[in-house]
């Protein structure tokens, strides 16, 4: 079994013009993953993150620099527009990694997953940190190049670079990706 991971496609974060600048091209991208998934038996999660305005969730730059981010409830925690989420599993965090307070690892237990797909945003922060903690938890990690953006195109590639050699977690194109999953 291997799980596609699609990570905060949110409102908040395409308010980057960085991001909003891809954000066509990359819904499009991420919806035709979570089909092939779905087509082919795998499992997909939405994985977003929400924090609350009493501070009680926030991250230390957060604290440091007294601002909260995508407040649970708000436009910001929502979807972009035209993401495929309806009926998906979602996961909600509040750190950059995936794993780090939430029952992630439960779940892809669960499900048997072996390995799991990244996608979404941050390339460089968010994805990275899950694919280096899934490392951690002996779970194989592929990154769907056509389906990640960054605000910080340098950034993300020098993390993939690091991930991809140190790590041996494979930068693949949905194609590739699909492939896999006897998907065309």
């Amino acid at each position: 079994m291997i799980a596609l991971l699609v990570i905060d496609m949110q409102n908040a974060f395409f308010e980057a013009p960085e991001l909003a600048a891809q954000q066509e091209q990359l819904v499009a991208s991420c919806n035709r993953l979570m089909e092939g998934f779905e087509a082919s038996g795998h499992k997909v999660l939405l994985v977003g993150t929400e924090h609350e305005r009493d501070k009680s969730t926030w991250s230390l730059n957060m604290l440091d620099d007294d601002q909260g981010f995508i407040f649970r409830g708000t436009s910001q925690a929502q979807a972009v527009s035209g993401l495929a989420a309806a009926g998906l599993p979602q996961l909600t965090k509040t750190r950059d990694s995936a794993f780090v307070g939430t029952n992630l690892l439960a779940r892809l237990r669960n499900w048997g997953a072996e390995e799991i797909v990244l996608a979404g945003v941050s390339t460089h922060n968010c994805i990275a940190q899950t694919g280096a903690d899934a490392f951690a938890h002996n779970i194989r990690v592929t990154y769907a190049k056509d389906a990640m953006a960054s605000e910080d195109s340098q950034d993300a590639a020098d993390m993939l670079r690091i991930l991809s050699t140190s790590y041996r977690q494979p930068v693949q194109s949905n194609d590739e990706i699909l492939a896999r999953l006897g998907q065309p």
